[in-house]
């Protein structure tokens, strides 16, 4: 994947957030951007944006306890959950605002 389709991704993804949590702060971290609405909670954050070689990555901080009725959550872990993301094309609006709605409350 090339640097400008990850770069447009994480925009897309970066408004998408924002729009859902306009008081929303980023922390970089953990070689992504994390975003919190608790700045001074060392566990605030609700989600962050994480770039790899072949996809960006959304993921979801409580993402077990966020209802998925589209099924678009991946991972195993004990907390963590995570979207992929190969094109611009993959981000499907509706479904992520939804859950960055829930995982905001959390």
């Amino acid at each position: 994947m090339n640097e400008t389709k990850k770069k447009i991704i994480s925009q897309m993804l970066d408004e998408l957030i924002l729009r859902t949590a306009p008081k929303a702060r980023t922390v970089s971290k953990y070689g992504g951007v994390l975003y919190t609405t608790k700045p001074d909670d060392k566990e605030g954050q609700f989600c962050g944006i994480f770039v790899y070689k072949n996809h960006v990555q959304l993921s979801f901080a409580k993402g077990t306890e966020l209802k998925d009725p589209a099924g678009v959550l991946l991972g195993g872990g004990k907390y963590r959950r995570h979207v992929n993301f190969e094109s611009p094309d993959d981000i499907d609006s509706k479904v992520l605002l939804a859950l960055l709605k829930q995982s905001a409350k959390l």
